[in-house]
């Protein structure tokens, strides 16, 4: 199985809580926190949308984990260039092809919640999203891990219906090697030649104010 897990948007230079603050407000919904990414240097608050999707948004610490971590490395990237999208993550049930076709294992990731859970995944494809941002990282969710998922954190009021990405739909079908899976099932995607850099430019949610795009 593969499918669209979620969308990561990098905090701009006036911070994480201005950030959330004025994406929430375009949205018409509610945020939680998310928490820190210890092994990456980074920290969340996320959004829960329907289908078992969230728009996380995220932002760098200054901490040595940021520095070695890719995670930590495409955050900062994306945020001294001013912020906005930074990607996509795909979803699967078995990351072993991709770690054999790239070359390297997966990385684990962790969040603990103020009641002591802890959600774990693993995840592998930064390096590539940052040499080429409009291709998604793939991550895979621990066993055990289900009722954690963040677009649980509360009864989602927003669901993803559209994604604009500035490339190339056969160079993403090349990347993740799957031309039977279809990572965006029920989300339509706007493929734009890029003038510039390649990426994730957009992403329309409908929402309890209508269609929003941000």
């Amino acid at each position: 199985m593969m499918r669209l897990d979620h969308v990561s948007y990098a905090v701009g230079p006036d911070g994480m809580d201005a950030t959330v603050e004025r994406i929430v407000h375009e949205l018409g919904v509610e945020r939680v926190k998310g928490g820190i990414h210890p092994r990456f240097g980074t920290r969340s608050s996320i959004i829960p949308l329907r289908n078992r999707q969230y728009l996380e948004i995220v932002e760098v610490l200054d901490h040595p984990s940021a520095n070695k971590a890719p995670f930590g490395q495409a955050v900062r990237n994306r945020s001294q260039v001013g912020g906005g999208w930074m990607g996509w993550c795909v979803t699967v049930d078995d990351l072993s092809h991709f770690e054999e076709r790239l070359g390297r294992k997966a990385v684990p990731g962790n969040r603990k919640f103020p009641d002591g859970q802890e959600l774990t995944w693993q995840q592998i494809g930064i390096k590539g999203l940052i040499a080429d941002p409009q291709v998604p990282y793939l991550l895979r969710w621990d066993e055990g891990t289900e009722d954690l998922h963040p677009s649980q954190a509360y009864p989602p009021q927003a669901e993803l219906v559209r994604l604009s990405i500035a490339g190339s739909p056969d160079r993403v079908a090349d990347w993740l090697a799957c031309p039977n899976g279809d990572p965006f099932q029920d989300v339509a995607v706007d493929w734009v030649a890029p003038s510039g850099t390649p990426g994730l430019m957009s992403v329309t949610f409908r929402t309890p104010k209508g269609d929003i795009t941000i």
